[in-house]
Parts: C-alpha cells; structure tokens; sequence
C-alpha cells in the first residue's frame, strides 16, 4: 500500500523544511486532530458524517482540494538560496495547523475509526464513549508513533539535501508532485 496524503506530508516536510517542521505537523495530525475527532467518535456525531453520502462527499472534496493547494504551494516555492518574502520557512504553529487541516479534512482516519472501533467495544464492560475515547487515543498514539518515525527518517535525508539546493529544488517540486497527484486520486476515487 503506498504511503497516503499525511505520510506523504510529513516526509515532503521533514525533507523540504527539516525534522522539527515535520514533527510539529505529526502533532497537528494526531494531537491537534485527535482533539476534534474523538469526542466526536465517542459521543456517536460522526455517524450523522456515515450516514450522509453528501456530507462524506463534502468533506472528501474539501480535503482533495486542501491536498492540491499544499502540493502547488510546495512545487511553486523557490530554492532556499534565492528565497523570496513569501516563501518563508514554516512556523511550528502553522506546520502544525496545516497537519492538523489534513487530518481532519481527509475523511479516512475518521472512516477508519467510524468502522473499526466499534467492533473492540463492549457494553458489558463498562462506559462505551469511555471505551471509544479510549481505543481512538490508541490509535492516535499509534499515528503518532508511525508518522513520527517518518518525521525523523525524513529529517536525516532532507538535512542532506539542504545543503544541495539543486536538489532541493527538484525535491520540492516532486514531493509537490505528488501531493497535487494525491489529492487528484482523491477526486478520482470519490466518483466511485
């Protein structure tokens, strides 16, 4: 299976903008998003998203949309050498802001969760938004762990790089490339 819209952020990230850019986007994607969507999952909000075909559609679209804009704005910018005003290194916030953005506008984490938690739930056992609040932690914990990993490996590669801007150039505008091509998938699966 090949590395989905987050991954692919979080490596184009740590290569492009460096270990710690890349980190702070992992917490946007687990921490941040985790805030919204598990009292959102425990307290049963997301089935009105599964049970409505137009709101699912909406939020695939929007996150497709955010894919291509993140993708564009990364082919477009310019070498580090001859970097213009507008093309500023990334705050933590605003890495963290943007992957947190990912997160919440691509709709499969939260389908994933939506189908996949309930199953580990047991009435018997006690509270079942405890129970929900519990599981969703995990596999955010889980997100964490995984994309983290990707942060740093992509870190030691990009800090190789960085000191090429050739490369980082070209880097750029490929991890671009395929950011825009993701979100492009995600329009072209959302008719199926």
């Amino acid at each position: 299976m090949p590395p989905g819209p987050e991954s692919m952020l979080v490596m184009a990230r740590g290569i492009g903008q460096g270990r710690g850019v890349a980190l702070f986007t992992v917490l946007g994607m687990t921490v941040g998003a985790g805030m919204v969507q598990l009292p959102l999952i425990a307290f049963g909000v997301t089935s009105l998203l599964a049970a409505s075909p137009l709101a699912f559609r909406l939020l695939q679209w929007g996150g497709a949309a955010y894919l291509v804009w993140l993708g564009l704005k990364l082919m477009l910018s310019s070498p580090a050498g001859d970097a213009p005003s507008s093309d500023r290194p990334v705050s933590p916030l605003a890495a963290a802001r943007e992957g947190m953005i990912a997160n919440l506008l691509n709709p499969w984490p939260l389908s994933f969760m939506i189908a996949f938690l309930p199953q580990f739930v047991d009435p018997a056992r006690g509270s079942v938004t405890l129970q929900m609040l519990l599981l969703g932690a995990t596999q955010k914990t889980t997100g964490l762990l995984v994309l983290a990993s990707y942060a740093v490996a992509a870190g030691s590669v990009g800090s190789w790089i960085m000191r090429r801007p050739g490369v980082l150039l070209w880097q750029r505008r490929i991890a671009g490339g395929f950011i825009v091509g993701l979100g492009i998938a995600v329009v072209a699966g959302i008719g199926r």
